[in-house]
């Protein structure tokens, strides 16, 4: 019954208003990502240069996880029970005063106690941006049609891809310039910029459905019922779990390898990241090419597969030291190539599990998946630090990584393919009840 209401609310969405929606929330998502990337990389910057500390550019994936399992039940019974528009406007109002508090408090401390406030804007920003990325998340029924998801999915990816692209060259060129606290003005006008385009857009929210707010554990042992009950989503986690501890060594490895180990200039970390994001632009675009209903499997499948054959392909660029030119062609390719593995598995899944999970459970959903899978990013972080700190050649760690992650896909991939199978039948089975 619930599940009926919620399609008869998302076709009440037209197409024109889902598209003018799209719009919005892309033109939000470019500013938000190409600012909060540009600040990311200005911390990582300005930590590396204060600190010497290989996790520079990771303490926020240090974090972010921590934050994510202790606010795991708050945040998705909260964003099933509060309107999503009040919880999102909540959000960017917080992360505006913790920017502006960051801002008065940043330049009193010097070389390892800049960590203190770096730490503590990081955990409140993080707090912030688990309420709203689970609640966009939780959303989509409510701004635009079904029709429309996975052009929303897409686009919303492709705008960010877009930022990340921009966002590493005019990073580095803006610290060289004028150093790390421009970066937090361009990000406070930004917040500024995403709050009013949110509050200019319509939620279509049945406000009588809305329950009273509360955090019980009831409510959060009915969100893992129902993972427990679709099979696709415990491989899902399980495999996740593995990927994001691997990638970890991605994020924190290509600054440190090519600025301290190859000795190279920061212009070099920026190609590689910028053809990262490019690879996800490009996969974005095909995604909305694609027909959302056709093909899961291999949209999901093929990305795993070729996760470990990108990563030993980056680890024997990375050990040749001396050409720099087949270190830049080869290497945007490969990342290039894992942007785009990487944005049609997240797509692929994105939208599946919003077109088929009940709205009234879909932000715990959420909450659940997107803790899980980034709760094993602080141990990558802190054991692939200690490697790259005490000398490993990067290259070996890459190849090493690849083969590990191929493997694990080897042996779990009969397994994913009958959950899919399984997960497409009772979705089938669901349509012809409504």
């Amino acid at each position: 019954m619930k599940e009926n209401s919620k399609n008869q609310d998302t076709q009440s969405i037209t197409n024109r208003e889902s598209d003018i929606q799209i719009f919005k929330d892309v033109l939000s998502n470019f500013i938000g990502t190409l600012s909060g990337s540009m600040f990311t990389y200005g911390m990582g910057y300005m930590l590396l240069d204060q600190t010497g500390l290989a996790m520079s550019f990771g303490i926020d994936m240090l974090i972010t996880p921590i934050i994510g399992l202790l606010f795991l039940i708050p945040v998705g019974n909260l964003t099933d029970r509060l309107p999503h528009k009040k919880i999102l406007i909540w959000s960017i109002l917080s992360r505006l005063i913790t920017l502006t508090m960051f801002m008065f408090t940043i330049n009193h401390f010097y070389g390892l106690y800049k960590l203190i406030p770096v730490v503590i804007f990081l955990t409140i920003n993080a707090i912030s941006v688990n309420f709203s990325s689970t609640s966009y998340s939780a959303s989509v029924h409510e701004l635009v049609n079904d029709t429309r998801i996975q052009k929303l999915g897409s686009l919303s990816l492709a705008a960010t891809s877009l930022s990340s692209i921009l966002s590493p060259a005019i990073g580095a060129t803006l610290y060289s310039a004028v150093g790390f606290d421009s970066f937090i003005y361009i990000e406070i006008i930004a917040t500024i910029s995403s709050l009013f385009i949110l509050k200019s857009m319509h939620f279509h929210y049945d406000k009588s459905k809305v329950k009273q707010a509360n955090i019980s554990l009831k409510d959060f042992e009915a969100g893992l019922a129902y993972i427990k009950k679709r099979a696709l989503l415990k491989y899902v986690i399980i495999i996740a779990v593995v990927i994001n501890f691997i990638f970890t060594a991605l994020s924190i490895g290509v600054p440190f390898i090519i600025k301290t180990q190859l000795k190279l200039q920061t212009s070099y970390v920026g190609f590689l990241q910028s053809s990262l994001a490019l690879g996800m632009l490009m996969g974005s675009f095909l995604m909305m090419i694609l027909p959302d209903k056709k093909w899961f499997a291999q949209k999901i499948l093929i990305p795993l597969l070729l996760f470990g054959v990108e990563f030993i392909m980056l680890g024997f660029i990375f050990l040749d030291e001396k050409n720099r030119i087949y270190l830049v062609i080869l290497g945007m390719l490969v990342m290039m190539s894992l942007g785009l593995t990487l944005s049609i598995l997240n797509i692929a899944f994105q939208v599946r599990l919003q077109t088929t999970t009940p709205t009234h459970i879909l932000g715990r959903i959420m909450s659940i998946l997107s803790t899980a899978n980034s709760s094993i990013m602080p141990l990558g972080i802190l054991f692939y630090t200690m490697l790259f700190q005490n000398g490993f050649a990067g290259g070996y760690i890459f190849i090493l990584n690849g083969i590990v992650m191929f493997l694990y896909t080897i042996l779990l991939f009969s397994k994913l393919l009958s959950a899919i199978k399984i997960d497409d039948i009772l979705n089938e089975q669901q349509v012809r009840k409504n």
